[in-house]
């Protein structure tokens, strides 16, 4: 149900860091919204030209405004996750799609029988993988 992928380098064990999907999503949206108050403050720095100082303003406000819609549609794609407790942290946690990351310590997670034991990789969530799977079988 669950595989953590490291790698040995000379005695020092390096294991990949994965991010749940959930929180990528989140940190995008937050990212927007710091954007945004940089380029509307880039505009207070133009107040002498005015039709460029109100350029940037509205693109600041255009970013904000997006980041309000991408919090709105990852709440309610938050809703429709499959919720689990990780086996590893034992703390509760959503799945999107066939493999993801828990959200507190990163351990990658699947609920996908054919792909446990399988190293951990985002691209079996795609379509055309699953589509190649399906006609092999």
């Amino acid at each position: 149900m669950l595989y953590y992928v490291s790698e040995k380098y000379g005695g020092i064990t390096l294991s990949l860091n994965y991010s749940s999907k959930i929180n990528k999503i989140r940190t995008f949206a937050l990212s927007l919204v710091f954007i945004g108050f940089g380029v509307m403050y880039l505009g207070l720095l133009l107040k002498n030209i005015e039709w460029l100082m109100l350029i940037f303003f509205l693109l600041g406000m255009l970013c904000i405004v997006f980041s309000t819609v991408v919090y709105f549609w990852i709440g309610l794609l938050s809703t429709r996750a499959v919720q689990i407790v990780c086996p590893s942290c034992e703390k509760p946690t959503k799945i999107l799609g066939r493999v993801d990351a828990c959200m507190h310590c990163k351990q990658p997670l699947t609920l996908d029988k054919n792909l446990e034991g399988k190293e951990f990789d985002e691209k079996y969530n795609e379509k055309k993988y699953r589509n190649e799977i399906n006609e092999k079988k």
